[in-house]
């Protein structure tokens, strides 16, 4: 990216309120000076920040969950995933999270890069990291947390992608990375647990 004089793009804040405050997000509606000297306001969500983990089965097939998300009123298939506590190190979220939501650990693990999946109204970042060498072990989910364990082949998913059945933003750009990976475009650098 060309890290030329953004001057003319950027707003600034004048005042900021916070209007909403949950169990982890925050609304917020600000009111911006914008590039032309007029104004106007954003309202937005301040999150935490979350780990999206792609575990990579022996098989070749790829560990996956069936959640049902209240928002979409339907049952998603996503990669694992969960929010980062306060100060928490993404790799440990991940690690936990994976073990918590699957029952699986992984031997090695590799930083992928983030993603930022709704930068009109939140400041969400997903870190994403792929884990291979997985050992099965038991689930420990979240009290009223229900999910589904299923595995799929990147061509399984690539299809459902392609059918618009696999529509969750950060486990299609799971995949996508994980295509990239597989290519040669995209490397990853793998550490032991």
């Amino acid at each position: 990216m060309d890290k030329t004089d953004d001057s003319h793009l950027v707003e600034r804040r004048l005042d900021s309120r916070e209007v909403y405050q949950g169990h982890f997000l925050r609304v917020h509606k600000d009111r911006v000076a914008l590039p032309d000297g007029s104004t106007s306001t954003r309202e937005f969500i301040r999150h935490p920040g979350a780990v999206m983990i792609v575990p990579l089965l022996a098989d070749g097939r790829l560990l996956m969950e069936r959640q049902y998300r209240y928002p979409m009123g339907r049952v998603m298939l996503e990669f694992p995933a969960g929010k980062l506590d306060a100060g928490e190190d993404p790799l440990a979220c991940g690690q936990r999270e994976l073990t918590e939501e699957t029952g699986y650990s992984a031997a090695e693990w590799a930083y992928a890069g983030v993603l930022h999946n709704a930068i009109a109204y939140s400041d969400e970042g997903i870190h994403i990291y792929f884990a291979r060498g997985l050992v099965q072990g038991a689930q420990h989910l979240d009290e009223g947390e229900f999910l589904e364990l299923v595995a799929h082949t990147p061509a399984e998913l690539d299809a459902l992608a392609a059918r618009g059945e696999l529509t969750d933003a950060k486990s299609l750009i799971g995949l996508l990375w994980l295509q990239r990976w597989q290519q040669g475009a995209w490397p990853l650098r793998w550490q032991a647990a």
